[in-house]
C-alpha cells in the first residue's frame, strides 16, 4: 500500500487540483447564485470575483503549468509531500477569509502561494535553459502580482479595485491566449490526422505582450485609450488564429470543439473589454462575463478533460456525460449576458442570466467531477509509471 506521499492523487499538479478547483468552483458558482454574500472582510461581487479568477482559475492555470513543465524540460515534476503542501496553501487561501483576520491570513496564503508556483515553475525551465518558456514564468508572476494587488487594496492599500480585478481577468485571457495557440493546433493534428498549423512567433508573442502591457496600465490606471486599443488588438488576433486553425472535422470532435468555443469567447471578451472599457463602462460587467464564463469556464473545462485523459493513459474520446457537460458550460456563457438585459435584481432577465448561467456553470463541472474523480485518483490505466507527454 502506498504511502500518502506516494499515492497516484499527488503524482502531478493537475489531479489534485483539477479535482479541488472544479470542486470549490461549482459550490461557490451555486452558493453566490443563491444569495450568499461571501466573507466578512471581503462580501458581495468582490468576493466572487476573487474566488473565481485567483481561487478557481488560478488553480487550473498553475497546475497545468506544473504538469506541462515536466514535459517541456525532461525533469520531474513537482509530486508527494511538496505537491500536497502547495495544495494545502491554495485551501488556506480560500478557507483563510472565514477565520478572524481573514482577509490577511487568506491574502498572505495566496501570495505565498502564487510565488511558490512561479518558483517551483521558473526552476526546471532555467536549470535547463528552455528559453522558449521564459516569457511563461513573466506571464504566472504578473498573474500573481494582480491578486496581490488586488488583496492589497482590499487590505486598505493604494489603487482601484475595480483595474485590479479587469488586470486580473486581463491576464488569464493571455495565458488563455499563449496555452491555447500553443496546444490546440497541436491537438487539431493529432486528432484529425492533418498538418500542423504552425503559429508565427511574433503573433505567439504579440498575443502573450499586448495584454499582458494592458495588464501593467491596468494596474497604473494609465492611458486607457492604450488599454482599449491593446486588448481589442489582442482579440482580433485570436479570433484570426481560429480561422486558421478551422478543419471541418473539429466539428464531429467535442474535444477539440469545446477548446474553439473557449478561445473565441475569449477573443470576443477581450473585444467587448476594450471597447466598453474607454466608450461604454456601463457594460464592463456583461464584457467581462464574456471572458470569465465563456473563455474561463469554456476553456478551463475543455483543457482539464483533454489533459486529464492524456496524462492518466486513457484514449483521447469522452465518456458520457462529458458532451453534456460541454454543452452546459457553453450555454452558460450564453445565458449570462442576458442579465444585463435588465440588471435589476428582481427582474426575470436577471434571474435567468445570473440564477441560470451559475447553474448551468456548477452542473457541468459537478458531471466533470462525476466522471474524472476516479481518473485522477487511480494509478494510470496505461500502468506506465511516466506521465503521457502531450502538451508542449
Amino acid at each position: 500500500m502506498s504511502t500518502i506521499g506516494q499515492h497516484p492523487f499527488l503524482s502531478f499538479a493537475f489531479r489534485p487540483f483539477y479535482l479541488l478547483a472544479a470542486l470549490f468552483a461549482a459550490g461557490a458558482i451555486l452558493l453566490w447564485a443563491g444569495g450568499f454574500q461571501g466573507a466578512p472582510e471581503v462580501s458581495g461581487f468582490l468576493w466572487h470575483a476573487r474566488e473565481m479568477v485567483w481561487g478557481y482559475t488560478g488553480a487550473i492555470i498553475v497546475s497545468f503549468l506544473l504538469t506541462a513543465v515536466a514535459t517541456w524540460t525532461g525533469l520531474p515534476p513537482l509530486r508527494g509531500i511538496p505537491l500536497a503542501l502547495l495544495v494545502l496553501l491554495w485551501l488556506l487561501a480560500r478557507a483563510g477569509l472565514y477565520l478572524p483576520h481573514g482577509l490577511s491570513i487568506s491574502a498572505v496564503a495566496s501570495g505565498v502561494f502564487y510565488l511558490a508556483s512561479v518558483i517551483i515553475f521558473a526552476y526546471p525551465i532555467i536549470k535547463t535553459r528552455n528559453r522558449r518558456n521564459y516569457l511563461p514564468i513573466a506571464a504566472l508572476l504578473l498573474f500573481g502580482i494582480t491578486g496581490a494587488c488586488f488583496d492589497g487594496v482590499l487590505l486598505g492599500g493604494q489603487g482601484d479595485i475595480l483595474n485590479a480585478l479587469f488586470a486580473g481577468t486581463v491576464m488569464v485571457a493571455a495565458i488563455i491566449g499563449f496555452v491555447g495557440m500553443r496546444v490546440i493546433p497541436f491537438f487539431i493534428a493529432r486528432r484529425l490526422s492533418v498538418k500542423q498549423v504552425a503559429s508565427p512567433q511574433w503573433v505567439m508573442l504579440a498575443g502573450l505582450l499586448m495584454p499582458a502591457l494592458a495588464v501593467v496600465l491596468l494596474l497604473s490606471s494609465t492611458l486607457p485609450y492604450a488599454v482599449t486599443a491593446l486588448c481589442i488588438a489582442t482579440g482580433i488576433l485570436f479570433l484570426i488564429q481560429l480561422i486558421r486553425w478551422w478543419e471541418r472535422g473539429v466539428l464531429s470532435e467535442p474535444l477539440l470543439w469545446i477548446l474553439f468555443i473557449g478561445f473565441g469567447f475569449t477573443g470576443l471578451g477581450l473585444i467587448a473589454f476594450g471597447w466598453t472599457y474607454t466608450f461604454a463602462p456601463f457594460y464592463l460587467s456583461a464584457a467581462t462575463h464574456l471572458i470569465t464564463v465563456g473563455g474561463i469556464g469554456v476553456m478551463t473545462l475543455g483543457m482539464m478533460a483533454r489533459t486529464a485523459l492524456g496524462h492518466t493513459g486513457r484514449a483521447m474520446k469522452l465518456s458520457t456525460p462529458m458532451p453534456l457537460a460541454f454543452c452546459l458550460m457553453s450555454a452558460a456563457a450564453l445565458v449570462r449576458p442576458l442579465a444585463f438585459i435588465d440588471p435589476t435584481p428582481t427582474s426575470p432577465w436577471y434571474y435567468i442570466g445570473v440564477h441560470g448561467a451559475g447553474t448551468l456553470f456548477a452542473l457541468a463541472l459537478l458531471l466533470f467531477v462525476y466522471r474524472y474523480l476516479p481518473y485522477l485518483w487511480q494509478e494510470r490505466a496505461d500502468a506506465k509509471n511516466n506521465e503521457l507527454k502531450i502538451v508542449r
